[in-house]
């Protein structure tokens, strides 16, 4: 079926919207129209290397409109929200960690299926797709059944889409991997939709003190009305000496979103004996290094995977909690048609949106 997409022409370069042409669902597959999907930082980073041309995307939300012969858990018409997919077979699969699956590369960032094919093509000429399982910058998606997460068709579709990447990895990081106890303090670098997400869970844990650092005035006033107690503005203070002025004794809790190895240095830094540190982002810093003594009294640095979610259960209960008021994310949301994806990614790098989302009739 012809179908429009934003393909990546060349790495680092725009998103240009146009005709293409996908391939129906296998088997294990579903077809999905996308209703809104959003932006993030992922897509950017990849965006610049992966393989060209492509359809990136992953972060969509739509209706289900055909399903493959072997699948039982959507059908069409359902309202699904999408996420990473995982090979379902591996050890941490099926002892439920889909999010550190041993195949996790494969399936998701190869550009193909596992078998080694792409759903799209343009006049005959193979487009890499499938990325985490979706590529949805486009009106339709072939996802694997294990990527698709079926949701209330009372949920407005336009604020789904983030859901299945940003909010869930933010949210997750706290209450699934760190798991803070009440009374305890947080401090997280980077104050985006990500870092926000994890403030909102911290609250949600009953955290008596959360400091939220960045370098952006209004992404950290943002913070402060969701919840955060402390802000500190890495842009005009030493970070360090602000969160041990909050802190004393150091954090209990800290997560960076930032993928900076001087920022999650400092991280580790303000934790207390015991800390525990969880690592969320992907950024420009492709190694990190600590000093033996940072780590020396106890304290655990984590990697953390989408959230630590198995999507299928995570995802419903967040929305769910968004429904109740209780996960308020939606003053971060700025929606932008989709064909002003680029005008999108733009006001992603630059700062000047907390979440953006693209919105497909």
């Amino acid at each position: 079926m012809r179908v429009t997409a934003a393909v990546l022409e060349t790495a680092g370069g725009p998103f240009v919207p146009q005709e293409i042409d996908l391939a129906p669902p296998g088997p294990d597959e579903v077809l999905v129209r996308v209703h809104s999907v959003g932006v993030c930082g992922t897509d950017l980073e990849f965006s610049t290397f992966f393989p060209t041309p492509a359809v990136l995307g992953h972060e969509g939300a739509g209706v289900v409109e055909q399903v493959g012969s072997r699948v039982t858990t959507v059908a069409p018409g359902d309202h699904v929200a999408m996420s990473f997919t995982s090979c379902g077979t591996c050890p941490l699969c099926l002892t439920g960690s889909p999010a550190y699956c041993r195949r996790f590369d494969a399936v998701n960032f190869t550009g193909r299926r596992p078998d080694g094919t792409t759903a799209l093509s343009r006049d005959g000429e193979e487009v890499n797709g499938h990325f985490l399982g979706q590529s949805s910058f486009a009106s339709h998606v072939v996802a694997p059944a294990r990527a698709v997460v079926p949701i209330s068709r009372d949920i407005d579709l336009a604020h789904v889409g983030p859901f299945g990447c940003g909010f869930s990895t933010g949210a997750g990081g706290v209450l699934n991997v760190l798991r803070p106890r009440p009374g305890s303090s947080l401090v997280i670098f980077g104050a985006g939709a990500v870092g926000v997400a994890a403030l909102l869970a911290a609250t949600l844990s009953g955290c008596a003190v959360i400091a939220a650092v960045d370098v952006n005035p209004d992404k950290l006033a943002t913070a402060r009305t969701l919840g955060a107690t402390h802000v500190v503005d890495s842009g005009r203070t030493d970070a360090a000496a602000a969160l041990r002025e909050i802190a004393p004794d150091g954090f209990d809790f800290a997560i960076d979103t930032t993928g900076r190895e001087q920022v999650l240095r400092t991280a580790v830094e303000a934790l207390g004996p015991l800390g525990h540190c969880g690592v969320i982002g992907i950024g420009p810093s492709p190694t990190m290094s600590f000093d033996w003594r940072s780590v020396l009294n106890g304290r655990t640095i984590t990697g953390i995977i989408a959230g630590g979610a198995i999507p299928q259960v995570f995802l419903p209960k967040l929305l769910d909690l968004h429904a109740a008021g209780r996960f308020p994310v939606d003053p971060l949301l700025t929606h932008f048609p989709f064909d002003q994806i680029n005008e999108a990614v733009a006001a992603v790098r630059a700062g000047t949106v907390g979440k953006a989302v693209l919105t497909l009739p």
